[in-house]
């Protein structure tokens, strides 16, 4: 996992995600995976991490990007088995409410913060995000997600690897 190195060098990602990746809510997470092998923790530090740097390239509010990023999945429960502890369904349409509300809990979000974590999983969820970080993180979280997924089964892609590392 390159990028989670690579977002340690970056000193202005560091500082303005430091009270997140700090907070024991947001380390609660590793005891969840998100996908194949990889944590909800980890899979929010890449989603961040890769819609921060998009928005640097494209001129789009990374800080923003890089704070809901780490908050898009903040669920906080196992999504592989919620279904049939709960009998709730439908986890891809209804967790973005969920982490949202669990986020403004816990952090003091912007309008744009909301925003992207409301919308980031478009266009499963009809409404798409309203500005450039909304849609980075809406990238990033399609790209991490498969990368993920494809790892855990045992493959692997060079060109994930070298498009964001």
């Amino acid at each position: 996992m390159g990028e989670m190195a690579g977002c340690e060098m970056d000193s202005e990602y560091m500082a303005c995600t430091e009270d997140i990746r700090k907070h024991p809510v947001f380390e609660s997470m590793d005891q969840y995976i998100q996908h194949g092998t990889t944590t909800c923790r980890d899979h929010c530090i890449r989603v961040s991490y890769l819609g921060y740097k998009i928005c640097r390239a494209i001129g789009g509010n990374w800080r923003s990007a890089a704070r809901a990023g780490l908050l898009h999945d903040l669920f906080l429960y196992d999504w592989h088995t919620h279904a049939r502890d709960t009998g709730k369904h439908l986890h891809g349409l209804t967790h973005p409410k969920t982490a949202l509300a669990n986020a403004g809990m816990y952090f003091d979000l912007n309008w744009e913060e909301r925003n992207i974590i409301l919308r980031h999983m478009w266009p499963l969820t009809l409404i798409p995000p309203v500005t450039r970080a909304g849609f980075a993180i809406v990238w990033a979280d399609k790209v991490c997600s498969l990368e993920e997924t494809v790892q855990g089964i045992g493959l692997h892609l060079p060109f994930f690897y070298s498009y964001h590392s």
